[in-house]
């Protein structure tokens, strides 16, 4: 039987690329994001390279929206065999420009919608007793730097509550849980950015060939396709130079 995999922030950058690379290894995928145009086109995309996809425009800071999404996928395919936690904002910037706003949106989408994400599928898996949950963490979420404090602080709190969530699995069920942490990535995260003095740094820093999207997709296939006693708990990845 299809394989299911449901992908948030699938309309960009490291979601739209798992998509693809999930769907070409027989996944049939569910993309989920709010941009339902960029949904559209990106599941015609993969049904033309001979994968299968649907969507469902989803705001991952909505508890209710993730159950739909869920639910809605879990009725059609049968079973939801791996959820990629994806959707995130990055907003960087320094503590005494005070951008609350940013702040509690990175809380609502880094967090929450990862939190939201789990409370979702985590019923279904343990039904199944089988699954895999892969939540997309950062280089940030390890150490901290000037700029990122609040950032890093939701990327150190995904990684916390996907290792709390692999040492809660039940061992009788075949459900892994998997932390993949990218370095620098070529993808959209950084136009969220309104800090004039994060902007300048970024311009004025040492300059290096950044990851791409793929990369990353490439890692996560990697840590799915795993004989099912084999769980790839973390991967860091980031480009050579990065420090």
């Amino acid at each position: 039987m299809t394989k299911t995999a449901v992908v948030t922030g699938a309309s960009s950058g490291i979601g739209q690329a798992t998509a693809k690379e999930l769907a070409a290894k027989g996944y049939h995928v569910v993309l989920a994001a709010r941009r339902e145009k960029r949904l559209m086109e990106l599941q015609k995309e993969i049904e033309t390279a001979g994968g299968t996809a649907e969507y469902k425009v989803t705001d991952v800071t909505s508890a209710d929206e993730m159950d739909s999404l869920i639910q809605a996928s879990l009725k059609k395919n049968g079973t939801i065999d791996v959820l990629v936690n994806n959707a995130g904002l990055m907003p960087l910037s320094f503590m005494n420009k005070l951008k609350i706003d940013e702040w509690d949106r990175m809380v609502d989408v880094n967090v929450k919608g990862v939190l939201y994400g789990i409370a979702a599928v985590l019923p279904v898996m343990e039904k199944q007793k089988s699954g895999h949950i892969l939540t997309i963490s950062s280089v940030a979420g390890h150490s901290v730097t000037k700029g990122s404090a609040v950032y890093s602080g939701t990327k150190f709190a995904v990684r916390a509550i996907s290792e709390g969530l692999r040492q809660e699995i039940d061992p009788s069920h075949e459900i892994r849980v998997t932390i993949v942490s990218p370095g620098a990535v070529e993808t959209e995260l950084t136009t969220t950015i309104t800090d004039d003095d994060i902007l300048t740094a970024f311009k004025e820093g040492p300059q290096m060939e950044m990851l791409k999207a793929q990369d990353i997709a490439n890692a996560i296939a990697y840590a799915v396709e795993q004989p099912a006693y084999v769980d790839v708990n973390e991967i860091l990845i980031r480009p050579r130079q990065q420090p």
